[in-house]
């Protein structure tokens, strides 16, 4: 379990990365879009992705 908690990690960090890496303008833009947001809607987005990337590992894990 351990190891797939790592390797999903390390998955998230390279896509983070090369996001950054390809196109750093429009993440700069894409963060002040982030900062702009209301608090509420930021933390809607974020129980969002939370639950569809549990959702994503635990269909993939099946």
């Amino acid at each position: 379990m351990l190891t797939t908690l790592l390797v999903g990690l390390g998955v998230a960090l390279a896509l983070e990365g090369a996001a950054y890496a390809l196109a750093p303008d429009a993440m700069k833009r894409f963060l002040i879009q982030i900062m702009d947001m209301p608090g509420d809607q930021l933390r809607i987005a974020g129980l969002v992705a939370l639950v569809s990337g549990v959702a994503l590992v635990a269909f993939l894990r099946l």
